[in-house]
């Protein structure tokens, strides 16, 4: 086995070096066993690399059909560049120098076209004496350098992620520094497999993304909305017990509101296209907050009115790339639980704080114990919102709140939103990986670009500090990691099917009957399952569901007015009179019980 090759400096930084060589050597590889494809990009990622490639360049008519059968033959020649130890060397060119190196490559004379708008001098690498990429770096000295690789999948990318442009062929791969870091990986992988949310999603009928309506676009089934209406209504009860006021608003808007936030200007890679309407262009929503400041200016506020708290369960929607898509843990619709609270500046640390709460009081129902939080500030290379004393004022309140909440977090420099600094909830799901979700953020900036007042108890007007926050994020996301951590078993308050009635033959369809429509009308959501099949079939069946009850009745049960009793995960539990049923699930339906 190969020594693993030895980190220098941030491990980070170095790995991903690592991984931006390792892609280099996959595209050598390539050009190596089929020389006729064209490069187009590949950069590294934050778990690996991928290289792009146009199959279909070499000689007219010609197609390179590759697929992951071909893995084995690919690994092995890039392990052969990597055991030739090979120097990687950067060198800068001239545009007109670069042009001619890479002449009948489309692709690369687009980056050279971006390169040259922006007034930058182009910067290629070679890898020994063979192959050259253009490339900004960074990248290992030598190949001997990149340590264990591994290709992982094929899939079609379209040129910059648009579907107005060609579809390229992308494969994917992960390069880590020793073997046993990617053995581990790789186990995560497959442990990952098993309970992937697209897959258990499709097969328990939760939900549906597919392309005639629109990548990233979540049709809700049935049984997924009814997770999802679930999750909406205990967040929204639990709102309203904290004085929150619920609001809705369009789906689109003027223009010229997000011009005014500031989201235009700074966030516009994100937002859709505008659409012309009668004259006035209008964008889809990518966010509430220029919508909810509405709300807050729809009449005089006094301080008395402060904290003014208002939420909306909204649909937002924001342009991702294609390549970055990813079931439901990345989309282009999304249902933020968004909210806004307009309070005074001796309010915001108290408001902090009880979202904060909030959110802590939410991961516990649902099981999520492992987090960690952010504090996102600025950084003086990025473009904010706002002057510095102001983003000092919201920086102060965010970490005051932060310290009074005994939550240990951490910093990082250029997180903040454009308009304020932010702290952002990192949930570990089961395999360890982490995810942002619940965001708080405070915001002196949009207020004053929307010239909010309120009169304080002196008589005079004075500019409210808007707090932010989102506690789940995203219901896709947060439901695609419920998926994987419950494995698809969802606990009963959240199940869609909470319970199934079989009985054993035709004749006791009867009694099966009326144990359904008694459970209904108790509010449960239950069903009959009176094919005509095996009890055994529909025992494995409902096993395979994840349903958690299952009601068997036939003569013996029909005689001691009872059913006969099995709880998912624990078996077989014996007679139970119905009424006994009802109470032992609505208390944990009440409860909330996490396990059954």
């Amino acid at each position: 086995m190969r020594k693993a090759p030895k980190i220098v400096g941030n491990p980070a930084e170095s790995l991903r070096k690592m991984r931006h060589s390792c892609e280099h050597v996959l595209t050598q590889a390539m050009l190596r066993l089929w020389p006729g494809i064209k490069m187009a990009m590949g950069p590294a990622t934050e778990d690996g690399f991928y290289f792009d490639f146009d199959p279909e360049p070499a000689g007219e008519g010609q197609v390179h059909k590759i697929s992951e059968t071909d893995f084995l033959k690919i690994e092995a020649e890039m392990a052969k560049i990597v055991k030739a130890d090979l120097p990687i060397r950067k060198k800068t060119l001239t545009i007109a120098e670069a042009r001619k190196l890479f002449k009948g490559n489309e692709y690369k004379q687009e980056w050279l076209d971006g390169i040259k708008q922006k007034k930058q001098k182009p910067t290629i690498y070679w890898t020994g004496k063979e192959f050259v990429d253009l490339c900004a770096g960074p990248h290992v000295k030598r190949t001997g350098g990149i340590g264990a690789f591994k290709l992982l999948s094929i899939a079609g990318a379209y040129w910059h992620g648009s579907e107005k442009n060609k579809m390229l062929t992308r494969i994917y791969g992960t390069c880590f520094a020793s073997q046993k870091e990617l053995d581990n990986y790789l186990f995560v992988l497959e442990q990952a497999k098993k309970r992937d949310h697209r897959k258990l999603g499709r097969e328990l009928e939760l939900f549906t993304i597919n392309d005639e309506v629109g990548q990233g676009l979540t049709i809700w089934l049935p049984k997924g909305s009814t997770i999802r209406r679930e999750m909406e209504n205990f967040q929204i009860e639990e709102q309203i017990k904290l004085g929150y006021q619920h609001v809705y608003s369009p789906h689109i808007g003027q223009k010229s509101l997000w011009v005014k936030s500031g989201h235009w200007d700074l966030y516009r890679e994100k937002m859709y296209s505008p659409m012309d309407v009668e004259g006035t262009e209008y964008l889809i929503k990518p966010m509430t907050c220029p919508m909810h400041i509405q709300s807050y200016k729809f009449k005089p506020r006094s301080y008395r009115d402060l904290p003014y708290r208002i939420a909306e369960i909204a649909s937002v929607y924001r342009y991702e790339q294609s390549g970055e898509l990813s079931g439901l843990l990345r989309v282009r619709a999304f249902t933020q639980d968004d909210a806004h609270v307009f309070c005074t500046p001796d309010q915001a640390i108290d408001e902090f704080l009880s979202v904060f709460n909030f959110i802590k009081k939410l991961y516990g129902v649902f099981g999520m114990k492992d987090y960690r939080v952010r504090l996102g500030i600025r950084s003086r290379k990025e473009k904010y919102l706002g002057n510095d004393n102001m983003w000092k004022r919201a920086e102060e309140k965010a970490i005051a709140a932060l310290k009074e909440s005994k939550t240990p977090y951490f910093v990082s420099e250029g997180d903040a939103a454009f308009y304020g600094p932010k702290a952002d909830f990192l949930v570990k799901d089961a395999l360890g990986r982490e995810w942002q979700c619940g965001t708080v953020q405070v915001d002196f900036m949009l207020p004053e670009r929307f010239e909010l007042k309120y009169t304080d108890k002196d008589g005079e007007e004075k500019t409210p500090v808007m707090i932010h926050r989102a506690p789940l994020g995203s219901l896709e996301r947060w439901l695609a990691i419920l998926i994987e951590n419950y494995e698809g078993a969802f606990p009963v308050w959240l199940s869609p099917v909470q319970a199934w009635v079989i009985p054993i033959a035709s004749r006791h369809i009867p009694s099966a009957q009326k144990v359904l429509n008694t459970l209904r009308a108790e509010g449960l959501r239950v069903e009959l399952k009176d094919e005509n099949e095996t009890v055994g079939k529909k025992i494995r069946e409902g096993e395979m569901q994840k349903i958690p009850y299952l009601l068997i009745i036939g003569d013996r049960e029909e005689k001691a007015k009872t059913v006969s009793l099995r709880q998912r995960k624990k078996g077989d539990l014996g007679a139970l009179k119905l009424a006994e049923f009802i109470t032992k699930i609505k208390k944990e339906i009440e409860q909330k019980m996490k396990e059954i």
